[in-house]
């Protein structure tokens, strides 16, 4: 299938103050969008695509550095949602280190770096910013939101506060809320972010240094959870680095262990702490229910005008399938339409982003559902 080539990403200033769910306001900020494609003459084919924790506005494409967008398997000419009949946006949201504003941005009140001060963003608060974006754009409905993992929880967002401006949400690999244990492994990553000697108390940016430690820690022990236990047995199984045991308690010995000090070192590279502890928290907090006694099917009497596709992994246990059948059963409550597809696919959380046959035929059929009716 053909690639979009290189793409280049814009910068959107909005001056029209944003307030936030913690109470506090973003008065002036930036976001950094890509789209692909382009508008039909009714502009209602638009497709916006929500990235989930480490991801940003680059969803398909090759950036100026050479890299691939994070779902170019999905996104593209010929390829499920197909940029030859879709306008396809992808956005990155406040709070990220990806463009818009975020922690590592001037704080123009103050004059100084954000740091630690950026106020606490919610999933809410990226689709009310996600909302003006598309409003600047001239888009007035869009023909889909898609979303994998928390994406999907911005798309499901979108059918609860702002049902009328979407015709279809697209959940991949999601959850209405982060159980228990879900909000224990954000709450280990985030303390061995705070407890590196270079946090600072957030404010590293002032002394010249990056907790590289805790966030290299962070990315492992979320990295363990994207994984099903069958496939890194059956991609490191016990293998060892070297050719013997060095019975050593600090060095590395299994294969395993290269592979997470690996991903923990690249991370560490590029994402920004506090954008870490933002976006976790933001994962933590989300609960449409909770406004209605926990009652997810009074939740979703909102999203009525709707149309939805749930999509779930069996071995993922991070965000199981057990979590989207949740959804599923508030929307049929309500006699919303929603199409379920439940992918026996081995690769754990991650499978989301991964090129599966049989999870793309599922998003090719849907979609060109969708351009039909755009078509029609």
């Amino acid at each position: 299938m053909v690639s979009l080539g290189l793409v280049t990403p814009q910068q959107m200033h909005f001056s029209e103050p944003l307030p936030l769910k913690c109470g506090a306001v973003l008065a002036d900020y930036q976001l950094t969008c890509e789209t692909y494609g382009a508008l039909n003459a009714t502009r209602s084919n638009a497709v916006l695509v929500c990235h989930a924790l480490n991801a940003s506005h680059h969803v398909a494409g090759v950036d100026a550095q050479g890299q691939r967008g994070w779902w170019d398997n999905l996104v593209g000419p010929g390829k499920p949602l197909d940029t030859e009949r879709f306008f396809v946006i992808g956005v990155n949201n406040p709070g990220s280190c990806f463009g818009s504003t975020g922690p590592m941005h001037v704080n123009a009140a103050s004059g100084r770096v954000w740091g630690a001060d950026f106020p606490v963003v919610t999933v809410e608060d990226w689709v009310d910013a996600q909302v003006r974006l598309v409003q600047r754009l001239g888009i007035t409905q869009l023909a889909a939101v898609l979303g994998g993992s928390l994406g999907g929880m911005q798309a499901l967002d979108w059918t609860l506060r702002h049902p009328e401006k979407l015709r279809h949400c697209i959940a991949v690999a999601t959850a209405p809320n982060l159980s228990a244990q879900n909000i224990a492994f954000n709450e280990v990553a985030r303390r061995a972010i705070v407890t590196d000697p270079d946090f600072h108390g957030g404010h590293f940016y002032e002394h010249g240094v990056v907790p590289k430690r805790g966030l290299r820690v962070a990315r492992m022990i979320g990295h363990i959870t994207y994984l099903a236990e069958d496939a890194m047995d059956a991609k490191f199984g016990r293998a060892l680095r070297a050719a013997e045991l060095a019975y050593s308690t600090q060095e590395i010995e299994f294969q395993i262990e290269s592979y997470l000090r690996h991903q923990g070192d690249k991370f560490s590279e590029y994402f920004d702490a506090n954008t870490y502890l933002l976006i976790t928290r933001a994962l933590d907090y989300f609960d449409p229910a909770s406004a209605h006694g926990g009652d997810l099917a009074r939740a979703f009497a909102a999203a009525r005008t709707n149309r939805f596709l749930l999509v779930s992994f069996t071995t993922d246990w991070r965000f199981s399938p057990a979590r989207s059948r949740e959804i599923v059963k508030a929307l049929v409550d309500n006699r919303i339409g929603v199409s379920y597809a439940e992918i026996a696919a081995p690769h754990g959380h991650d499978a989301f982003l991964l090129e599966d046959p049989r999870y793309h035929g599922v998003m090719r059929a849907y979609f060109e559902r969708i351009a039909a009716e755009v078509q029609g």
